[in-house]
């Protein structure tokens, strides 16, 4: 016969329980709204900090504007991805979009103030990557030209 189970606190149906954060709940996050911290690194890294949004916004700075154009970028983002960035992007207020064509309504994506406001950030990622990661492509003059 099965020895009966001893009480532990996993099985014994009290649970202690610490005590309760007391505070103003935070409402569910708008889309384009949320940050984890108010801290200003990782809230950036909240809107861009993902594999392919500044790849993009970088594509976008060096004159790309369509879908396609951005789509055949060296690192080959695939479609679902690219889509998903450009929503994210406009959310964000960094991208908004521009009908170049009515039927079938197609879309050139241009960098709003904001977004082209990463322009020196990029330009500061491209020195400390070329100084501290070897083989790598040494960006146009036009692209590390002082930003006004």
């Amino acid at each position: 016969m099965p020895s009966p189970r001893k009480s532990s606190p996993r099985n014994s149906g009290s649970r202690k329980s610490g005590p309760r954060k007391s505070g103003p709940r935070k409402s569910a996050p708008r889309s384009g709204d949320f940050h984890r911290s108010g801290c200003p690194i990782a809230s950036t890294l909240d809107l861009v900090g993902d594999r392919w949004s500044l790849v993009v916004v970088r594509d976008m700075i060096n004159g790309k504007r369509r879908f396609g154009e951005l789509l055949a970028g060296p690192e080959g983002i695939p479609t679902n991805i690219l889509a998903d960035r450009l929503r994210r992007l406009e959310a964000h207020g960094l991208v908004r979009k521009e009908p170049y064509q009515e039927r079938p309504r197609r879309n050139a994506y241009v960098l709003t103030e904001r977004g082209a406001g990463l322009h020196p950030i990029l330009q500061a990622i491209c020195r400390w990557g070329n100084a501290h990661i070897p083989n790598t492509w040494i960006p146009p003059d036009a692209f590390m030209a002082p930003v006004d």
